[in-house]
């Protein structure tokens, strides 16, 4: 079977929204896609501000918001249909949309962007609130895209993203994947570049510049998150509320709080592989680097000097994987749950079971 696909994804770096039309093919039980037509749609300051002052609103101010933002990308599908010539070839559409508040604790995540107002604005079937059964059933509701790993890239075992959160997955032949969130990544990293105007460190060149302050390192690293076993997934207040302040309270000059920073991934990139890979049995030490931090020359640079000690080597695939793997996954999301066969993996999530996650809305008549 074929499937005509459109994944979106908004990351917690807030710089815009990933688009991707992609086919995807099963044959026998084997999958591929070829991703045919990509953008990243930049946030205007109108949106960053809104979605990053969402959890500060009122219930009915939020459910607004959640309302408009679902039209808005609604109506960015179908500049995107327009401008790359995409009428009536599209069976589906998968969309993770921006998640706000994340308590697996509580059972409770969301994401902005009613599905519903997707389906109105763009006529076509959506599949939304990709996260929340698996909430439901105790897991931890991240990360989700190692079912697009395990399906699209089975020649590897193991995947960075490096997105506004880094997180590591783990595949084995003979076992179920593992996969949890490691540490906030763009989205401090962004913070900290914005203190010198800049929308973010290009190559890392700030960093490259400073030099790592041990003390800071020292109390980052102690941070009681990564003490914990996975399965474990992190809100995005976690790396603003707890993480940044840090940093930004040290006294660091900021090339001198980036490379910090940067050092801190590298580290924790290091800590979690240690434990992934511990009695896995994968022979195959081969890491897969995708997400925008994938750009940082500098940060990928020192994540592989760490790795190299431990007998990984890194790996950056073509810019359209690094940049869209992960609206590429939402899109094959929407297509598992428009086949109604699982797309969330228990074993990554620590839920009851796995599940077939995804509210369905038809977008034409039936």
């Amino acid at each position: 079977m074929i499937y005509r696909t459109v994944g979106l994804m908004s990351g917690s770096s807030l710089d815009g929204l990933d688009i991707v039309y992609a086919v995807i093919e099963e044959n026998g039980g084997k999958w591929s896609y070829q991703i045919e037509s990509s953008d990243c749609i930049a946030y205007s300051d109108y949106w960053q501000q809104k979605l990053q002052q969402a959890t500060r609103l009122s219930a009915y101010d939020y459910l607004v918001l959640h309302t408009e933002y679902g039209h808005y990308l609604g109506n960015t599908v179908n500049d995107f249909i327009e401008k790359n010539g995409l009428q009536f070839k599209i069976s589906v559409i998968g969309s993770h949309g921006h998640t706000t508040f994340h308590n697996p604790g509580l059972k409770m995540t969301a994401q902005l962007g009613d599905g519903a107002a997707i389906a109105a604005v763009t006529g076509l079937p959506v599949v939304s609130d990709l996260r929340a059964l698996d909430v439901a059933l105790g897991g931890q509701g991240a990360p989700i895209v190692p079912i697009g790993e395990q399906l699209l890239f089975a020649g590897y075992s193991y995947f960075l993203n490096l997105g506004g959160i880094a997180n590591l997955s783990a595949h084995t032949n003979d076992a179920a994947p593992i996969a949890f969130d490691i540490c906030p990544a763009n989205r401090v990293l962004n913070m900290l570049a914005a203190l010198k105007g800049q929308a973010y460190d290009a190559g890392g060149a700030l960093a490259a510049a400073g030099q790592p302050d041990i003390a800071v390192l020292q109390q980052l690293n102690a941070l009681d998150y990564y003490q914990q076993p996975f399965p474990k997934s992190l809100a995005n207040e976690w790396g603003t509320d707890v993480v940044f302040p840090i940093l930004q309270n040290s006294g660091l000059l900021v090339e001198d709080a980036l490379s910090t920073y940067i050092e801190h991934i590298a580290m924790q990139v290091k800590n979690a592989l240690l434990q992934a890979s511990a009695n896995s049995g994968i022979e195959n030490k081969k890491l897969l680097i995708t997400g925008g931090g994938a750009h940082n020359s500098f940060l990928v640079q020192r994540i592989s000097a760490y790795l190299n000690d431990i007998g990984f080597s890194t790996e950056v695939p073509d810019v359209a994987t690094v940049n869209y793997k992960e609206a590429l996954v939402m899109a094959l999301i929407g297509v598992l749950r428009w086949r109604e066969e699982n797309n969330v993996l228990s074993s990554v999530t620590g839920a009851s079971r796995n599940s077939v996650g995804g509210a369905m809305w038809m977008g034409q008549d039936a």
